[in-house]
């Protein structure tokens, strides 16, 4: 794999970064990941994996849910 120093993290839309922050506490909060605000690298990778991996499902079932509402309409 090459090393181009890209960040994976980058928010692709700047103004949505206050709620993607939000929607990270929300999802650790739900499945019982103790996250906190600043340093977490007390977490393993596979609770840090967790969150991303259930951010990403939730984000995929409200569009699916919002492509769903569009064509019934």
């Amino acid at each position: 794999m090459s090393n181009n120093n890209t960040n994976s993290n980058k928010i692709n839309v700047p103004e949505a970064r206050a709620a993607m922050e939000q929607f990270k506490f929300e999802v650790a909060n739900e499945i019982g990941v103790p996250l906190k605000k600043g340093y977490n690298g007390d977490l393993t990778s596979a609770q840090n994996g967790y969150v991303g991996g259930y951010m990403v499902k939730k984000m995929i079932e409200k569009q699916e849910q919002m492509m769903a509402e569009k064509n019934q309409g």
